[in-house]
């Protein structure tokens, strides 16, 4: 990739305890444990898989890891991340199970959108949409991480929509998000998706919760349920012991 085309400077990190290479930029958007946590709430009888909202690949690859049988489609908006998302399949030598598609996730909602054979009756969609942060915080300086960053009660809705339309029957959507967009995402789902499956993530044991992981499954009906939360540092600082063992060791993130 030529310098003009990378968002900044590219670093090459690792992450699950080393097990997942990932190149990304060195500023704006960079992965965090939102990606991570996604993936590892993967459903291990998942086969065709998608990631909207790509970026770089890192929960799509990661759920990879989870699930050596799945196969995945990275689809991201921004190219020079899909570029990046691309180099980073190669570098985890995932090639054979894993395409990536610059295309913007938005236009799979539409009817009569792009022709999307590589999405088509899939078992899962993982989707980490942007956070509306413009009205709290001032606008991202990196146009990327911006837009990123902005989404609003329409673009879950778009978001699971598409979702929905790419997704065979009875195959589940795995979302992070924030608690405040707890309704818009209700509201996204009703008629559409069930047994809905909400994980609170809290930053310490005293905290309120600042994520919440949602699964919800294609044409059920099924009422909502709460699961506890997870934990990411004790009270004293030190990493909880189960966030440890999602995040660098890998270990699964149990959603029933």
């Amino acid at each position: 990739m030529s310098p003009e085309h990378l968002p900044s400077a590219v670093t090459q990190d690792r992450v699950l305890g080393g097990r997942l290479v990932l190149c990304q930029p060195e500023k704006g958007h960079r992965v965090g444990h939102d990606a991570i946590l996604l993936a590892a709430a993967v459903p291990r009888a998942a086969r065709r898989l998608a990631d909207f909202g790509a970026g770089v690949g890192s929960a799509g690859l990661a759920a990879l890891l989870h699930v050596p049988q799945a196969e995945a489609v990275l689809i991201e908006i921004d190219p020079a991340l899909a570029d990046l998302a691309g180099r980073n399949v190669s570098a985890n030598g995932l090639s054979e199970r894993c395409a990536v598609v610059c295309a913007d996730v938005l236009a799979l909602a539409r009817p009569g959108g792009p022709p999307r054979p590589a999405a088509e009756n899939l078992d899962l969609v993982l989707a980490n949409p942007p956070f509306n942060v413009t009205q709290a915080h001032q606008t991202s300086p990196d146009a990327g991480r911006a837009r990123a960053h902005m989404a609003d009660a329409e673009t879950l809705r778009d978001w699971a929509t598409a979702a929905y339309r790419c997704l065979a029957p009875g195959g589940t959507l795995a979302m992070i998000l924030r608690p405040e967009d707890l309704s818009a995402l209700l509201a996204a789902l009703e008629g559409r998706f069930g047994a809905v499956r909400l994980l609170p993530v809290h930053p310490r044991p005293e905290a309120p919760a600042v994520r919440l992981i949602a699964r919800a499954i294609k044409g059920r009906r099924t009422a909502p349920a709460i699961l506890p939360g997870l934990i990411l540092a004790e009270a004293g600082g030190a990493p909880g012991a189960r966030a440890q063992a999602i995040l660098s060791d890998g270990a699964a993130l149990d959603m029933g």
